[in-house]
């Protein structure tokens, strides 16, 4: 089997695992019991905090577990925007995840608030003029992915945070497909809050973070007993923390090596593909994208009809994001891209790990020749 798929998750390392061990067993505490198996388990969540704190470059109170990036999203978004006194106008991509975006039509329909959808060009990027041109003085967040979970486009973050700070409105940024593969330094970002997932950097699904500034208000989405330092209630997962910590941290010790291992066996996949597969078409930034990501069109094809030739050939992969799947609708990332529904649904992504070998994409690249001759010849 071939493994393509590391956008949608990835498998669990096994230091992740040897550290959340313990506590799933002889340290199973409640971290906010008084006794000393509490104890325990509040230390462990605080290092597990730490960790993740020092990835980021910021403090580890700055830090709140969450079960994954979707939930870190509801409640960057929800959170951010109904503790902001200073207005109720939002703004967030037309490429987001649908974690942001179903999040700002949600206080769009029941809190009243403005939201502006920015659009992106041909290549899946917003353009800091079309986010300056929506700011307004009761602008109270932008949110803006780093990097697209479909097609890989890596945002230009920074230069949208600055405008955000300019005009006084908070900036959060999903990074979720980022993580160990870009930097995450929130002052290197300019960002005021920042989604993870820990299953897309070798933890356990159900695992993630929100990485929001102390000074920032938060409005908590799930009330309860208060803890998260009241951000975020409920009795912490703390071999999850723990896991996702350690995922995270090697990832980023990694980074470096692993990006560029990855870009280059990225760069002969679509070199390849796009030579045996003349009409293929690559989606997203030439340029700006992430290291591990490249997504096609194959006209005169179904994508789902291509994964099933693939999978035949042992090689898994996907038509986008895996959130979406078993919906009819195109993806809402391409079509916003400008690209027509029908060729949307020709889409084949693939996203390699550090694990991907240059075997593993020469084999790839054969399969995708046959697969797309397989489906055309049965007139799909």
């Amino acid at each position: 089997m071939i493994y393509l798929d590391h956008a949608a998750t990835s498998p669990v390392r096994r230091e992740s695992l040897e550290a959340m061990w313990p506590h799933l067993t002889a340290a199973f505490g409640n971290p906010s019991s008084s006794h000393g198996l509490g104890a325990e388990a509040a230390r462990a969540l605080a290092e597990a905090r730490a960790q993740v704190a020092e990835v980021a470059g910021a403090r580890p109170g700055d830090v709140v577990f969450t079960s994954g990036g979707t939930e870190a999203d509801n409640l960057a978004v929800k959170g951010i925007a109904l503790a902001k006194p200073r207005g109720r106008h939002i703004v967030v991509s037309a490429v987001e995840h649908e974690a942001v975006l179903e999040s700002a039509r949600y206080l769009e329909r029941l809190h009243g608030f403005d939201v502006d959808i920015l659009g992106v060009d041909e290549f899946g990027r917003v353009r800091p003029e079309a986010l300056a041109a929506v700011l307004r003085e009761d602008t109270a967040l932008v949110s803006v992915q780093l990097a697209n979970n479909e097609v890989g486009t890596v945002q230009p973050v920074a230069e949208l945070a600055e405008l955000a700070r300019r005009a006084g409105a908070a900036m959060h940024s999903d990074a979720v497909q980022a993580a160990g593969w870009l930097p995450l330094a929130l002052d290197a970002l300019g960002v005021d809050a920042l989604s993870l997932a820990g299953h897309k950097v070798g933890a356990p699904k159900g695992t993630g973070a929100l990485i929001v500034r102390g000074r920032v208000p938060l409005e908590p989405v799930i009330h309860g007993g208060g803890q998260e330092r009241g951000r975020r209630s409920g009795t912490e997962n703390v071999a999850g923390a723990v896991a996702f910590a350690t995922a995270l941290r090697l990832a980023e010790q990694e980074r470096a090596d692993a990006s560029a291992r990855a870009a280059a066996l990225t760069a002969r996949l679509i070199a390849e593909i796009g030579s045996l597969v003349p009409d293929a078409r690559l989606t997203g930034d030439p340029m700006h994208r992430l290291p591990a990501a490249a997504s096609f069109l194959f006209p005169r094809t179904s994508g789902e009809a291509v994964l099933l030739e693939l999978e035949r050939d042992g090689v898994l992969t996907s038509s986008g994001s895996a959130c979406a799947v078993g919906r009819d609708e195109p993806s809402h990332v391409l079509t916003a891209m400008g690209v027509p529904a029908e060729l949307a649904q020709t889409a084949v992504r693939f996203t390699l790990g550090r694990e991907t070998t240059p075997d593993d994409i020469e084999s790839a690249i054969r399969a995708v020749v046959r697969a797309v001759a397989a489906v055309r010849g049965l007139g799909a």
